[in-house]
């Protein structure tokens, strides 16, 4: 699933810069837990949290993770905006729910990592 996709599924907004809009993402993952999301080892996936704050950013560094949907109406603040940038992470926001974001997602194809 496509970036574009995504945000049209979720009505969700880009925040940064999208290295690849043609990138495909497989899977996508759905956690406010930091320590969960640091055990996950795999590609193109998509985080979904409603954790709002630069350790978002910097947990999907270590794990790899080049895509972070942020639910429930929160707001990117311009520090993670200004770090997922320079990271090159794609950083998007929904007003959604964790829960209806997933199972949107999840309806249109998107697989699960577990």
């Amino acid at each position: 699933m496509k970036i574009d996709e995504i945000c049209n599924l979720l009505s969700a907004e880009i925040h940064s810069v999208v290295p690849d809009p043609e990138l495909d993402i497989e899977r996508a993952f759905a956690s406010d837990l930091m320590s969960d999301v640091l055990t996950l080892m795999t590609d193109h996936l998509l985080l979904i949290t409603g954790l709002n704050n630069i350790q978002t950013i910097r947990t999907a560094e270590m794990s790899d993770i080049g895509h972070i949907l942020i639910v429930r109406g929160k707001r990117p603040t311009s520090k993670m905006v200004e770090l997922a940038e320079e990271l090159g992470i794609v950083l998007l926001s929904t007003r959604y729910s964790m829960f209806k974001a997933s199972g949107i997602l999840y309806t249109d194809g998107l697989e699960a990592v577990f």
